[in-house]
């Protein structure tokens, strides 16, 4: 936003009015730990990347996540695993796979194999299978171009303990460098009967395998090669069913891309189309990113949802490649973002894929506030602020009492993320940024997520969303506010 326009809008300080009878606020700190966020989950210790295996198993959401326990930087790739029963207290559960002799432990997914199609359990006790790639890193660094291979895993516990399938790899490389990520998914084929759909990061596009065991696999079709952004690496792919709002049936791939995101280096583009036949077919050719902040890369969905939910659930890895072994934090590195719940939207005919904040986030506020034009405090560093819209341009401003700030400005059909002065940014020279994304319809409501060391913006309940991590060397305290932006709210969340 340049001079002029931030003259004309018209910034007041607002005071936070509680709703449950005292008006004064007074910032209470809510972490134990520098930067370590309060209700966003994080390892205990060590390395966290690309969320895994996410699947939903009597009561239980489970999150296994791409781990190095012994560092806080990449390395050899375990399985950790969390489960959760609300999708905000996540219990830590043991490591859940290790590397052994076939490699390490990368990225993946699981399903609930209801029927024991893959014979691993019995019709009694079905099995969880977990699907993911073997690396194998001495080969990566020879010549060799097949040291990325698919394997699976198997739990008849819930998941507390996994076995690794005897017949490792179930789908050996055919001779290509980058050749991971499974995501498999279960669908219904005319004639009645079910298969496994396996959607494979290979290289620089998308290949299809189906299978009726989990254990062989067949190639159906390949995608993407000439379409979408190609800056970078294809990685963690995730294919889906959607209802578009007039009840046509659609699919949408999302595939992450490292480098070349809106903002450089990671991010997560998605295709709106057709699945017939086991072969893809986009819409059209337009690139859409499914959040235009830096700092959301990696996410998948969890499967075996229950029907009654209908939804599609969402979580991301909260950082970006480009600094991800750099970022300010000690004893543990990375979060995961907040659940986000898939759908289609219709902007003027074109179909957009909206990423909302969970319902379950609801819980976690406690004690609300309203504002007025006095003062502008903030209860702790977890918050929530909810503001509705009636002018194409607002800005919002976070700051604290060592003259850090953090703004956020709608103006000229971009939003924009300003982190350049909202705390320690030394560790990587292009981390301190103006972030913009392009909207062009009207914003009506915005909902910030801030934690210890992120923000969250959701505009229209997530028709847009841009996430991004910072680190400011003293917490938030105050916040200011245009004018044009109504019937305001902060809420104080707590776990």
């Amino acid at each position: 936003m340049n001079r002029n326009n931030l003259l004309l809008l018209t910034l007041f300080s607002i005071s936070l009015v509680s709703c449950q009878s005292n008006p004064e606020i007074t910032f209470e700190s809510i972490t134990t730990e520098e930067f370590r966020p309060s209700y966003h989950f994080t390892p205990a210790s060590g390395w966290m990347n690309d969320p895994n295996g996410l699947v939903y198993l009597d009561g239980e959401y489970h999150l296994f996540y791409q781990h190095y326990p012994d560092s806080t930087v990449w390395g050899p790739m375990h399985w950790g695993h969390a489960v959760s029963t609300d999708l905000i207290n996540w219990e830590p559960l043991p490591v859940a796979l290790y590397p052994d002799s076939l490699g390490y432990i990368f990225s993946g997914s699981a399903v609930f194999d209801a029927d024991n199609s893959s014979g691993l359990g019995t019709a009694e006790n079905p099995p969880l299978v977990a699907i993911f790639t073997y690396h194998n890193a001495e080969e990566a660094n020879t010549s060799s171009d097949t040291f990325q291979n698919q394997a699976i895993a198997f739990s008849l516990d819930k998941g507390r303990t996994w076995e690794k399938y005897e017949g490792n790899p179930v789908l050996p490389n055919p001779g290509i460098r980058d050749f991971r990520d499974p995501k498999v998914s279960q669908i219904t084929n005319p004639d009645g009967t079910n298969s496994w759909i396996m959607t494979l990061a290979v290289l620089d596009q998308i290949n299809f395998y189906s299978s009726t065991d989990l254990k062989t696999w067949n190639l159906l079709s390949e995608f993407g090669k000439t379409i979408g952004a190609h800056g970078g690496v294809w990685e963690c792919p995730d294919l889906l069913p959607f209802k578009t709002p007039l009840g046509k049936d659609k699919w949408v791939l999302l595939v992450s891309i490292n480098p070349g995101g809106p903002q450089n280096g990671s991010a997560t583009q998605y295709f709106i189309g057709d699945f017939e036949n086991g072969q893809f077919t986009p819409d059209d050719t337009m690139i859409r990113w499914l959040d235009y902040g830096p700092d959301n890369y990696a996410g998948v969905t969890w499967s075996n949802l229950p029907t009654d939910q209908n939804r599609t659930l969402f979580i991301g890895w909260m950082s970006n490649w480009l600094y991800a072994n750099k970022v300010p934090t000690k004893a543990w590195r990375s979060a995961t973002t907040v659940p986000r719940e898939l759908s289609l939207f219709d902007v003027d005919g074109t179909l957009l894929l909206k990423s909302a904040p969970a319902k379950e986030l609801e819980k976690l506020r406690s004690e609300e506030y309203k504002m007025s034009q006095e003062s502008s405090a903030l209860p702790s560093e977890a918050v929530e602020l909810y503001a509705e819209v009636d002018s194409d341009t607002f800005s919002i401003t976070f700051s604290n009492e060592v003259g850090e700030k953090l703004v956020i400005t709608k103006e000229n059909s971009l939003v924009s993320i300003d982190r350049r002065n909202a705390g320690k940014n030394d560790f990587q020279r292009d981390f301190a940024a103006i972030h913009s994304a392009p909207m062009s319809w009207e914003a009506k409501e915005i909902r910030i997520f801030m934690d210890a060391s992120s923000i969250e913006l959701f505009v229209n309940n997530g028709e847009l969303v841009m996430t991004s991590i910072l680190f400011p060397t003293s917490p938030w305290k105050s916040v200011e506010i245009s004018e044009n932006l109504d019937s305001v709210k902060i809420f104080n969340l707590k776990k």
